[in-house]
């Protein structure tokens, strides 16, 4: 089935729905299509715990957060990206604000403003332990009010469609109906969220499968930075917890990391000890993991605030441990790092703006400059909201420009259903724990040389599966994932140094010149 729409917006998360409501604001009377692949509130910003970052007061300075994020990119960031962002950050926060969302406040009325690692003031706007969930909710509610705006649940994007490097739509899955339909838009915009799921461990929720980064490669978009995928230090180490983040302001709160002896340890690691940037934290944590052979180590708020203060300021987690047994407010947390978040990706400009003609990305899948090789923790829904709006507001100038054209409906091919399911399972897991065995935290040339073996056996079966069965939102997924741990690789292949997340042990140092890596589908 065809279907035509002025905007194509696919992916819910902070990205796609600010994008939405933007859209209707300052470019009344178009037509949206926002699609998702599973529910609209599933989505990495649901999960988001800590907050947006922000200069509010005035004993901080937007200098102040500039040369912050500077550090933690570690060489990499686009100064004048990061400069842009971080002074249009007050005024996309006073957006949220005016939309509905309740920041928490102190006993004084004002804003109760957290601090994270990296950060050498207090900036974190939150809503207790739960920001990314309020905000979502906040968001989702607005969208459903507008009569502009027609929502599609349970609809996986397949491929877009790209001709002459112009991009005219896209090739959707209807999972109910199990019918791919072609959608034709002046502009198809891309908020998918990163790729946590190619590892075995991340914070990140199952749908995060690097779609976007994936379909826009196939288009021919320029990937960048692919190495460096942060880990967050701090994932609840339980088998049933589902890799359950606990946020970072908990340290910034006064949390300190033990070992299952009940040894600090992060003094050995760096200056700001608990406080110090997340890939130091991992790497730290990686390394006292790998030296006493221990599982997890602790993560220990209850020795340094009272039991009123962690349930005011952490009532999410204090219920999701609670259900596991675990007491923070008497018992030390068990943790590890996880994969959580997604540097690079499409090189895009803050306004999600592409190479490829009428494809935008914004969020995480997009790499805009602003991240650098780490990013800064809490700058990360700061950035989807801000490209949100810079996004909106390049169409509002440009709409009478923007033309649909049709594109050929999809082609099923041989589209048999399969009965060997147990093969997507089978290269899915595989994949995840070659990642995150060979390609995670702390990595070498010979695992890298290996693992890139071993995914050009998967991209081959899974090429096989993909054009000789039925397309499934499994088999698309996998696809997806497939791809992006290649490029993952590659991309950490090609950089002989150690930089931001991006750890090598057979090249410890930096090079004196930074440079960012790039790949591009070759034709």
């Amino acid at each position: 089935m065809k279907f035509k729409t002025d905007f194509l917006i696919i992916g819910s998360g902070i990205s796609g729905l600010s994008l939405a409501l933007y859209l209707s604001k300052l470019v009344p009377k178009v037509k949206l299509l926002l699609i998702t692949k599973e529910s609209l509130h599933e989505s990495s910003t649901y999960h988001a715990q800590g907050g947006i970052a922000c200069v509010w007061n005035n004993n901080d300075s937007f200098e102040k957060h500039v040369q912050d994020t500077l550090i933690a990119g570690d060489g990499l960031c686009n100064e004048t990206v990061v400069r842009n962002i971080i002074n249009k950050a007050p005024d996309r926060i006073n957006d949220l604000i005016d939309l509905g969302i309740n920041f928490t406040r102190n006993e004084n009325g004002e804003y109760d403003l957290g601090k994270e690692g990296g950060h050498s003031e207090r900036r974190i706007l939150h809503v207790n332990d739960q920001t990314g969930q309020s905000v979502e909710q906040i968001l989702i509610e607005h969208v459903k009010k507008l009569n502009n705006i027609e929502i599609r649940e349970n609809w996986c994007a397949v491929n877009l469609y790209v001709k002459n490097l112009k991009c005219h739509g896209a090739y959707i899955l209807e999972q109910d109906s199990e019918e791919i339909h072609n959608i034709a838009a002046k502009a198809t915009i891309l908020a998918t969220g990163g790729a946590g799921k190619i590892y075995l461990y991340t914070t990140n929720p199952d749908i995060i499968s690097g779609d976007g980064i994936a379909m826009a490669y196939r288009a021919g978009a320029m990937i960048s930075n692919l190495e460096f995928y942060q880990f967050h230090p701090t994932c609840l180490y339980h088998p049933y917890a589902k890799s359950f983040l606990i946020t970072e302001a908990m340290r910034g709160e006064g949390a300190i990391l033990k070992d299952i002896r009940g040894n600090e340890f992060m003094e050995n690691y760096h200056p700001q000890k608990d406080l110090a940037p997340r890939d130091i934290v991992s790497r730290a944590i990686d390394a006292e993991l790998k030296k006493s052979g221990d599982d997890y180590v602790y993560l220990d708020i209850a020795s340094y605030r009272d039991s009123t203060f962690i349930k005011d300021h952490y009532p999410g987690i204090y219920e999701k441990c609670l259900e596991f047994n675990i007491d923070i407010t008497k018992e030390l947390i068990p943790i590890v790092p996880a994969a959580h978040y997604c540097c690079g990706g499409v090189v895009a400009g803050i306004d999600g703006s592409t190479e490829i003609k009428n494809l935008f990305v914004i969020g995480e899948a997009a790499c805009t400059g602003f991240h650098g090789s780490n990013r800064l923790a809490s700058n990360s829904l700061l950035e989807g909201l801000v490209s949100a709006y810079e996004c909106a507001s390049y169409f509002s100038k440009h709409i009478s420009e923007l033309k649909i054209k049709d594109f050929p409906e999809w082609e099923p091919g041989n589209a048999v259903p399969s009965s060997e399911a147990v093969v997507i399972t089978q290269n899915w897991d595989e994949i995840r724990t070659l990642m995150q065995n060979f390609v995670g935290i702390v990595r070498s040339d010979m695992r890298l040389k290996r693992a890139l073996k071993r995914m050009n056996i998967f991209s081959e079966e899974i090429d096989y599966y993909y054009w000789n069965y039925k397309v499934e939102k499994n088999l698309v997924e996998l696809r997806n994932l497939s791809m992006v741990a290649e490029l993952l690789i590659r991309c950490a292949l090609s950089r002989k140094e150690s930089r931001g997340t991006h750890f090598n042990q057979n090249h410890p140092h930096k090079l004196e010149l930074a440079r960012n890596s790039y790949i591009k589908r070759p034709w």
